[in-house]
């Protein structure tokens, strides 16, 4: 195997161990394939049909003051069947692995942002945990607007974080220099072509500008990043109300707030309906509180971000090099089984 196609091939299996699958060519072609308008289309349709079906079977089946499941139950399941699309046919699964464990690698990280957002929210959300207007909202939302509840906060995280995380991006592809380009593919498996190709006077850092489906990946990868950080915290919160109430909140305390008292349905008299109701919608409003704090507060910013988006600034690095490689690769008009390549795909 000629030596610029083995580099290719190793640039390839590392975007892929890194979570960049649409960093790879074949991958990104076989992607946008599968995001043509028709392809959408049909998915969307089945997404919609299941989750029409779904929901008036639930409606159909619930109590006539809970009908209100069907609605969430039909958009939970439209959205699993985009979900399950996006991380099958759209290679979200590799991004997802990868940002969930660069997350879960920096749960040190959680400990000071927690001592600096929890204090001034604990303040607030215990005084509200402890408010009889709170309880008997919460006692009468039925699963199905609980669920809804949960949902629209963690919508709204994503939205947040979507139009966000873009911003931090702006430098990451910003490799302005030949030498740029060969600091970020340090200890990546084209070092070598990378400092080959700089002795040859090739300009690496023209072609290291981000875009497309290569920039939807880094952010998705960011995004899938933080979104694990801000659920561990919300279930953190919802925890720690579930054991303060388990031991502060007496039953003669709920019967004097919710009509009909306690109901110990979960567990006998350990968690009750309503304490478990009360701790689910705190701590989902606590996740969205985590969100925009941690997208706005510099020092997290600069302690979560500096790391990924150093990995990210190699991958862009390493991406410039893959570039450069593929376009030689063409010029020689040779695929790694020796058959004449097909024109480059773009970005």
């Amino acid at each position: 195997m000629p030596p610029r196609i083995d580099a290719s091939s190793r640039a390839e299996a590392w975007f892929l161990e890194h979570g960049l699958p649409y960093f790879v060519d074949d991958v990104r072609a076989d992607v946008r394939h599968r995001l043509r308008r028709s392809r959408l289309l049909v998915v969307l349709a089945v997404a919609c049909g299941l989750g029409v079906a779904a929901g008036v079977v639930v409606a159909l089946l619930a109590d006539r003051d809970e009908g209100t499941n069907g609605f969430t139950t039909g958009v939970t399941v439209g959205l699993a069947v985009v979900t399950v699309y996006a991380l099958r046919a759209l290679k979200a699964d590799a991004i997802a692995r990868w940002a969930a464990g660069r997350a879960l690698g920096s749960l040190g990280l959680l400990v000071p942002l927690a001592t600096r957002a929890l204090p001034m929210l604990l303040l607030f959300i215990t005084f509200l945990f402890i408010n009889t207007e709170v309880w008997q909202v919460a006692n009468a939302l039925s699963p199905g607007v609980l669920g809804g509840s949960v949902l629209f906060f963690g919508l709204a995280a994503v939205f947040f974080l979507v139009s966000r995380l873009g911003e931090e991006l702006d430098d990451v592809d910003d490799l302005d220099s030949t030498e740029a380009v060969v600091a970020a593919c340090r200890d990546t498996p084209v070092q070598s072509e990378a400092s080959e190709l700089a002795l040859q006077g090739e300009k690496l850092a023209v072609d290291s500008h981000v875009v497309g489906l290569e920039k939807a990946n880094l952010v998705l990868a960011l995004v899938i990043a933080q979104a694990v950080q801000v659920f561990l915290l919300a279930v953190a919160v919802s925890t720690f109300f579930v054991l303060f109430g388990a031991v502060a909140i007496d039953d003669h305390v709920i019967e004097s707030w919710v009509e009909g008292g306690a109901d110990y349905r979960l567990g006998q008299h350990l968690v009750s309906v309503q304490l478990f109701k009360v701790a689910i919608f705190l701590g989902s409003f606590s996740g969205l509180y985590f969100t925009v704090y941690a997208i706005t507060d510099a020092t997290y910013r600069q302690q979560f971000f500096t790391e990924i988006l150093r990995e990210l600034e190699r991958a862009v690095g390493v991406r410039a090099v893959y570039r450069d490689l593929q376009d030689h690769r063409h010029e020689a008009g040779v695929t790694d089984g020796g058959r004449p390549a097909p024109p480059a795909p773009a970005g």
